[in-house]
């Protein structure tokens, strides 16, 4: 990956987005969010859940993210 400069912290916000994607674009997504699996592997319950609020939604979404985190501390331990 080449080496950027740039004078201003919005120079370099505009140059992360990338306006025209193209197949090693994607390419690269994908490994990217390969490895990041392999890295930290997330366990969600399957099915599908019913909520009476988005704050009990939201509950349960940061009690996994939680357990996960426990759990991988556990295993690299």
């Amino acid at each position: 990956m080449p080496l950027q400069k740039f004078k201003t912290p919005e120079e370099a916000e505009k140059a992360l987005i990338c306006r025209k994607p193209d197949a090693a674009y994607f390419e690269r997504l994908a490994r990217l969010y390969q490895l990041s699996d392999e890295l930290s592997p997330r366990k969600y319950p399957r099915g599908i859940f019913k909520y009476r609020s988005i704050e009990e939604a939201n509950d349960e979404a940061h009690r996994w993210e939680m357990e996960n985190a426990l759990r991988l501390r556990k295993e690299r331990r």
